[in-house]
């Protein structure tokens, strides 16, 4: 029985997770951990923890941390060393700098770790890997992904300037603010050998990081039969909001809209895309999923569907891709030793 739940952090991810948390743990204690006060964000019917040691003495049985990347490992660290399974919004860190670390001591001390890559809830991209699995297009020749918002409207009732991912600092960003992709790429087609990119800033918006990403990802050949190509486009400057990836096979195409939960094939002997899978849902769906297989995860004591380790994963493509628009060559991925030998 979960009673006590801490909500670290105060911005949209943090009153999400507190919102739904409340409608699914109606009977337990929920309070938010802030370490320095806004005074533009606060509920005063809401009793603040500010500090770590009281949160230690509110003795949370989870923890849902949704502060800045930059400062994910640092708090959930604490927690974990407190007997506390956590959730860490996406993406687990803004560098690989103890990550694994975390990984191995939740592992050692059988506590969940999950991060908060909601995608994977959503009925309609499973409904997409689904059909690849089942080779509705034959085999796969090409892969087109893209994402892209502008940043100036992305949270109308906020200064885009003043947001996280308009600052390196708080680990903001395309390239780790538009993370989703790289884990859902990950999970459909598997793990990604070598990466090949351009981060750029084009745009005149007043931010310190790349606006822009171009990525070529070349997968092996865990989840299907061949290796696979994909193109992956990232960016905070588009008027059109749009998040869709395309897969190009030997008999057909299919295609996710992830904003119209949609996918598609296309229909050769009509020419026309023809619909497979429509079922719009509300924004809070694929969270509030999220969250009820983090709390299944716990009671259970099994995997959460996304886990520490898949969020590092993420992080090293990441890092690969820093290197590669850095270098301006092609960079292999590089995965960490240690904890390969230390994971049961």
């Amino acid at each position: 029985m979960i009673e006590r739940v801490v909500v670290v952090g105060r911005g949209n991810a943090g009153n999400r997770h507190f919102k739904l948390i409340k409608e699914l743990l109606p009977n337990a204690e929920v309070k938010y951990f802030i370490r320095s006060k806004d005074g533009s964000n606060v509920n005063s019917t809401i009793e603040e923890l500010t500090s770590t040691q009281e949160v230690l003495t509110f003795r949370p049985q989870i923890a849902i941390v949704a502060t800045p990347s930059t400062a994910h490992i640092e708090i959930a660290q604490k927690l974990a060393e407190a007997g506390i399974h956590i959730l860490i919004e996406k993406p687990i860190s803004a560098s690989l700098s103890g990550v694994a670390d975390l990984i191995s001591y939740c592992s050692v001390r059988n506590l969940v770790l999950q991060v908060g890559y909601n995608l994977r809830y959503s009925d309609s991209l499973k409904f997409f890997k689904q059909c690849l699995n089942s080779q509705e297009i034959g085999k796969i020749l090409s892969v087109r992904c893209e994402v892209g918002q502008n940043l100036e409207s992305w949270r109308p009732n906020k200064n885009y300037r003043e947001s996280v991912s308009a600052k390196e600092s708080l680990g903001g960003g395309v390239l780790l603010e538009l993370s989703h992709e790289l884990d859902y790429l990950r999970w459909i087609f598997g793990e990604v050998e070598w990466v090949r990119a351009t981060l750029c800033k084009l745009s005149e918006l007043d931010v310190d990081v790349e606006d822009t990403a171009h990525i070529n990802l070349g997968f092996t050949k865990s989840n299907f039969k061949q290796k696979i190509i994909a193109n992956l486009s990232l960016d905070f400057v588009r008027q059109d909001h749009t998040r869709t990836c395309l897969a190009i096979g030997t008999t057909s195409s299919l295609r996710w809209d992830g904003i119209m939960d949609r996918v598609e094939i296309y229909d050769n002997s009509k020419s026309v895309w023809r619909e497979l899978y429509s079922k719009k849902v509300g924004k809070d769906e694929t969270y509030r999923s999220e969250l009820q297989d983090f709390l299944s995860s716990v009671e259970s004591g099994n995997d959460p569907q996304v886990t520490g380790e898949d969020g590092l994963r993420v992080l090293e493509i990441i890092e690969a891709v820093r290197q590669s628009s850095g270098t301006g060559t092609q960079v292999y991925v590089t995965t960490n030793p240690f904890l390969e030998r230390s994971l049961p």
